[in-house]
């Protein structure tokens, strides 16, 4: 099951386990279970604090849970926790057998004092690089408190529960049999959900901290060079932002990163944390700022939506980019229902069925060939007169059977059918003609729009709601400065932003010399 490199390097982590741990397996007749048991045999033969039994009084099978000898076990796996759920997989073996979670003691005091009962149950595919998170924090919770548990549900093997309950999106989070969550949700974001007062300590928290010397806004690969570029000048550095690593944490497969010949986007984020922290760097996330506004003094004060405030002597914005909308009916009413824009997360839901992609640059051709080899059929539909990816995507994609690409198209409306999509209807713009495609999920690829929409009045944005920078990243406001796809930037890439959030640090501390020597 597992081959050598992988056994041996699960064999040296095991043995940080410190209590005794046992694995409850339920087998069925399937092939998949087959395939569990040999992974839980090996694993159970790797450690003498590992044990394996089976029990015939479950909920589902192929299942199994991981527990302390003698405890009720609180954390299950319905489904075979390989691919990107692997590691989730390792650290319910060494968390439930007391290795140390790295958490702050007052987040640990927070899970503790939650009341229960309160029993989760995730609903994940293997492909999906935003499962994880959700499964290992969920898992954290269920480990640190009696009151709560948690089941992992892989979706490819219990399809029907899927058709129940009509999902279309994963991670998909249901808490006591209710809809709790959809998406990539951070342990921080779960218990702020939990604990109805937590919103309130943390505003009073933020609200307590000293002025910056660089405060930076954002989280992904912009704003972490810049937090290195600034903490490394020795000036006090911060970094507020919605989460770590921003769009970076939906990205699969990166291949351009000079001299890294690939990685995945939650990876390197991984890494730019480590950086980020070791620098000592002050990150406040969960937070989105609302304005920013220069004082009497000099100093610029930013609004949070959660109510709290930061001051700072400098300001780095690098809020990034979304995902562009296409904007017709039917987009919002089925999103998470069929409308998606993630193909890695939720491409496997489709298996078997027809899809769309709508978008024919590099993002919407990777969708498609992605998919292709999950769904039955793929139609990309491209506004323009031909597609705009990369010759060497077009010509994988063409060399497909089950992908159809239609240019000329204008998106009309997205259908649906008891609650899910169902239908995508379309213009051809050469004869004017409407189209229709019956399918079961459209994925949008259209690109990116800058998350600048809390700026407007406040600093000079180009037509299209980019920020405007000079040659140093500073923007029409004094101390302020701005790096990657939220700018003017061409070229919206990875090791661009991180560029330019680099160039952003240093024409900030070279502001702040100035401000020092004026003084």
């Amino acid at each position: 099951m597992l081959d050598a490199h992988i056994a041996q390097q699960l064999k040296s982590y095991l043995a940080n386990i410190k209590q005794e741990i046992v694995l409850t397996a339920a087998y069925n007749d399937s092939d998949k279970s087959a395939e569990m048991q040999t992974l839980l045999e090996e694993i159970s033969q790797m450690s003498d604090k590992v044990s394996l039994t089976t029990t015939d009084d479950a909920p589902r099978s192929p299942a199994f849970s991981v527990s302390r000898v003698d405890e009720p076990a609180r954390i299950h796996f319905a489904g075979i926790p390989m691919g990107h759920e692997f590691t989730s997989l390792v650290l319910a073996l060494l968390h439930t057998g007391g290795h140390p979670m790295k958490l702050e003691q007052d987040e640990v005091a927070q899970i503790q004092a939650l009341e229960g009962p309160l029993h989760f149950e995730t609903y994940i595919s293997l492909s999906c690089q935003n499962c994880p998170d959700v499964v290992q924090a969920l898992n954290m919770l269920s480990v640190l408190n009696p009151a709560i548990s948690h089941v992992m549900i892989d979706g490819g093997i219990y399809p029907d529960e899927v058709e129940q309950r009509q999902i279309m999106s994963v991670p998909s989070v249901y808490l006591n049999g209710q809809a709790f969550g959809q998406g990539r949700m951070t342990l921080p974001e779960i218990i702020t959900k939990l604990d109805s007062g937590a919103i309130e300590k943390t505003v009073e928290k933020i609200n307590q901290k000293d002025p910056f010397d660089v405060l930076i806004i954002g989280g992904g690969p912009a704003a972490s060079a810049a937090a290195v570029y600034a903490a490394r000048k020795g000036i006090r550095t911060g970094m507020v932002g919605e989460r770590f690593g921003g769009q970076l944490m939906d990205t699969l497969t990166i291949e351009n990163f000079i001299s890294v010949p690939e990685t995945e986007g939650p990876k390197l984020t991984a890494a730019l944390a480590q950086q980020v922290t070791s620098y000592g760097v002050d990150i406040i996330d969960l937070q989105r700022a609302k304005n920013i506004a220069q004082q009497s003094d000099g100093t610029l004060h930013v609004d949070l939506e959660s109510g709290a405030g930061l001051q700072s002597r400098s300001v780095i914005i690098a809020t990034g980019a979304k995902w562009r909308e296409l904007g017709i009916p039917g987009e919002d009413t089925y999103r998470g229902r069929g409308v998606a824009y993630c193909p890695h997360c939720d491409g496997p839901l489709y298996k078997g069925k027809s899809v769309a992609v709508v978008g024919g640059g590099n993002s919407g051709v990777e969708a498609a060939i992605d998919l292709a080899g999950v769904v039955a059929d793929v139609t990309l539909l491209e506004y323009a007169d031909e597609l705009k990816a990369d010759a060497i995507l077009q010509t994988k994609l063409y060399s497909l059977d089950n992908v159809k690409v239609i240019t000329s198209a204008q998106s009309q409306e997205i259908i649906g059918e008891d609650g899910k999509v169902s239908e995508l209807v379309y213009t051809d713009r050469l004869s004017g003609t409407e189209e229709r495609l019956s399918l079961a999920a459209v994925f949008i690829q259209i690109g990116l729009v800058p998350n600048t929409d809390w700026l407007t009045g406040s600093i000079e944005l180009s037509p299209y709601g980019e920020i405007e920078t000079d040659a140093h990243g500073a923007t029409s406001m004094a101390g302020v400065f701005a790096a990657g796809d939220v700018t003017t930037a061409p070229y919206k890439q990875i090791i661009i932003a991180m560029g330019d959030g680099a160039k952003s640090a240093l024409g900030a501390f070279d502001y702040l010399i100035r401000q020092n020597t004026a003084s």
